[in-house]
């Protein structure tokens, strides 16, 4: 030092107090690099691993600038101190050049003028003094706060520690979650983490899944966010367990009331990506097929179907539906149902004439394999049992139907009951007294169709029928061989069955032909029903008016009416006289005839009534429609004048000539009388004579 300080008094005279202190400051410097550092050996920063820079070799370096008396450094703004103090001025002023002297750390340390940071040294900002002081370099106060390079560009297990064995997988940015300043006190960011969250939340690092958490992978991700973890977005792709263990109506909505029976592989089924699209797999399936396949929930069996029951699987397989294996036992209805030659193969046109029951011969396991069951034989026997196709009636068998199961069963055939019925001849054909009993001499003359009266069953028991006897009734029932008709008996023939029926002779349906009586020898209100009150008045003649076949269907004789026609033809019973009736107090029949009702007739016994008027209408002398006929000139009543005065001409009726004088009416009311003509007015001689002039039967009067 004392070597240089002459140097530094020949460079520093007569140079500026600025550039005095830049010499000094350079000095310093250089010497602090060329002296041996006294702080290579420290160990307070070992745990960072800063590297040994290595001791600066010595050189003589001229006197430092503390050794200028009088100069102090500080007043240049960069004090000297530390290792900086010793070193001489030119170290850092090179050339004597004092002006724009770096006053920065890296401004020297540029691995230039003087050693700046090593290869290996930390990314770091080039503010030195942050970590080191000029005392003693190594002595490093490490801070963070200058680190330019990430954690683990330092902190990775050989420049400094790393993560230890323990450490959760994270990513290298370990400001994450540590804090320089308090290295324990993590605030965990889950985004730094690279494992799993299982790698942790296993129960032990950290909190792990909960005893009710769902059977799931370590997937936590999957359905958790870790920015708010109660924030689930279920992803049932990481569900381990079956989806009942959580869709069973307490975890989760479970199946719904209406939901088909099935097993809880929802999955066989459903989707967890669109539930509502389902893939039936009826293998997931535990009731019947008809649960389902009704019509209503499902597709049921459609209307052709065949008629089964509904155990579907029977026949059909849910993989295939179409594809059909046929089995009988389900078939409900009969085998002709579906054996009809359309559905199915039917009868063939040789098959023996039978029923539909198809199974009474044949069975489903194997149809030519046939137990014959003639109780399902729809044909007679003979159509099989004619002698060709199976055995028929042998030569010597009686005349009988073809009906052979009339007295043979199929079970038995020699054990015969014998069955009249099916006997085609007559039973006189075998009971004649030779073949079989006939009848014996006593008995009542009748046909031989003995089964008439006998059965085949009891042959003493006898049913009596009148068909078969051969006489009249009254060859039997004439008081003696049978009960003959009694006392009171009404008069009729012998011809008994013309009444009574054999079958039951009370039941009388009487014929009125057989009565030899009159009717009302029974029809006298005693023994039969009599006319009734209300009857017309007639005779006793019924039969004039009735027919014994139609009672009232009546033809009126009025021959047989005994009182008047008004009896009966008054309004009520018959009909009575129109309104417009010529008004008469007379009986119908003075002027009308039973027989012919239209053309009145009426014969006028008066002495007034002249001869010759049955031809007048009734009211041209009945004026005003009354039986009282009035004369139109009363004083000329009763001749002719006193209903044609008034047609009366004087001219014509000449009295006498000379004078003309001619007849009044009332001389002449009598026109059939004489009006001779005088010839003068003594009326002694006539003229000319003239009587019956008029007449009544001249229409031309």
């Amino acid at each position: 030092m004392r070597q240089i300080l002459p140097f530094l008094k020949c460079v520093l005279a007569g140079r500026s107090v600025a550039f005095i202190a830049s010499t000094l400051g350079l000095l310093a410097l250089t010497f602090v690099f060329l002296s041996p550092p006294a702080f290579a050996q420290t160990t307070t920063t070992d745990s960072l691993n800063i590297p040994d820079f290595g001791s600066p070799t010595l050189v003589q370096a001229p006197a430092p600038a503390q050794d200028l008396p009088g100069f102090d450094h500080a007043v240049t703004g960069f004090a000297l101190d530390g290792a900086h103090a010793p070193l001489a001025c030119d170290t850092c002023h090179v050339g004597g050049v004092f002006e724009e002297t770096p006053a920065t750390c890296v401004g020297c340390h540029d691995g230039v003028i003087a050693d700046g940071k090593t290869e290996d040294h930390p990314p770091a900002s080039d503010e030195c003094s942050q970590c080191h002081t000029t005392t003693n370099w190594t002595a490093v106060g490490f801070d963070h706060s200058n680190v330019t390079g990430n954690c683990v560009s330092c902190h990775n297990g050989s420049t400094a520690r790393g993560k230890s064995a323990n450490h959760p997988a994270t990513t290298n940015v370990c400001a994450a979650c540590h804090l320089t300043t308090s290295w324990t006190t993590v605030r965990f960011d889950h985004a730094a983490a690279i494992g799993t969250c299982a790698d942790c939340h296993n129960g032990r690092t950290a909190t792990g899944p909960s005893a009710s958490h769902p059977s799931t992978t370590n997937d936590c991700l999957s359905c958790h966010v870790v920015t708010s973890w109660a924030d689930v977005r279920f992803d049932h792709s990481q569900a381990l367990g079956s989806c009942v263990d959580c869709h069973n109506g307490a975890t989760a909505t479970g199946k719904s009331a209406q939901h088909i029976s099935t097993t809880n592989t929802c999955e066989s089924c459903h989707l967890t990506t669109s539930w509502t699209n389902v893939r039936m797999d009826h293998s997931a399936t535990i009731a019947s097929c008809i649960t389902c396949h009704n019509g209503t929930s499902a597709t049921g069996k459609s209307a052709n179907h065949i008629p089964a029951t509904s155990a579907c699987s029977d026949c059909h397989t849910t993989t295939t539906w179409s594809t059909v294996r046929m089995d009988h036992a389900a078939v409900t209805g009969s085998c002709v149902s579906c054996h009809n030659g359309s559905t199915a193969t039917g009868k063939t046109a040789n098959h023996i004439q039978s029923s539909n029951s198809c199974d009474d011969c044949h069975v489903t396991t194997s149809w030519t394999n046939v137990r014959f069951d003639h109780s399902a034989v729809t044909g007679s026997c003979v159509t099989c049992h004619n002698g060709n196709t199976a055995t028929g009636k042998p030569g010597n068998h009686i005349a009988s139907t073809n009906s052979c199961d009339d007295c043979h069963v199929t079970t038995s055939w020699t054990n015969v009951r014998f069955d009249h019925a099916s006997v085609t001849g007559s039973c006189a054909s075998c009971h004649n007294g030779n073949t079989a009993t006939g009848k014996p001499g006593d008995h009542i003359p009748s046909s031989n169709t003995c089964d008439d009266c006998h059965v085949t069953t009891s042959w003493s028991n006898v049913r009596f029928d009148h068909n078969s006897v051969t006489g009249s009734c009254v060859t039997c029932h004439n008081g003696n061989t049978a009960t003959g008709k009694p006392g009171n008996h009404i008069p009729s023939t012998n011809t008994c069955d013309d009444c009574h029926v054999t079958t039951s002779w009370t039941n009388v349906r009487f014929d009125h032909s057989s009565v030899t009586g009159s009717c009302v020898t029974c029809h006298n209100g005693n023994t039969a029903t009599g006319k009734p009150g209300n009857h017309p008045a007639t005779s006793n003649t019924c039969d004039a008016c009735h027919v014994t076949s139609n009672w009232t269907n009546v033809r009126l004789d009025h021959n047989e009416v005994t009182g008047s026609c008004a009896s009966c033809h008054n309004g009520n019973i018959a009909e009575g006289k129109p309104g417009n009736h010529f008004v008469t107090n007379l009986q119908c029949d003075e002027c009308h005839l039973t027989s012919s009702w239209g053309g009145a007739r009426y014969n006028h016994t008066s002495a007034f009534f002249p001869d010759g008027h049955n031809q007048t209408d009734c009211t041209s002398c009945h004026v005003g429609n009354t039986a009282a006929a009035a004369f139109s000139d009363p004083a000329y009543a009763p001749d002719c004048a006193g209903c044609h005065a008034g047609d009366f001409r004087t001219g014509p009726h000449i009295k006498f000539e000379n004078p003309r004088t001619n007849y009044t009416v009332s001389e002449l009311r009598d026109c059939a009388g004489s009006c001779h003509v005088y010839t003068d007015s003594s009326l002694t001689q006539i003229r000319e004579r003239r009587n019956g002039e008029h007449r009544p039967t001249q229409r031309e009067f």
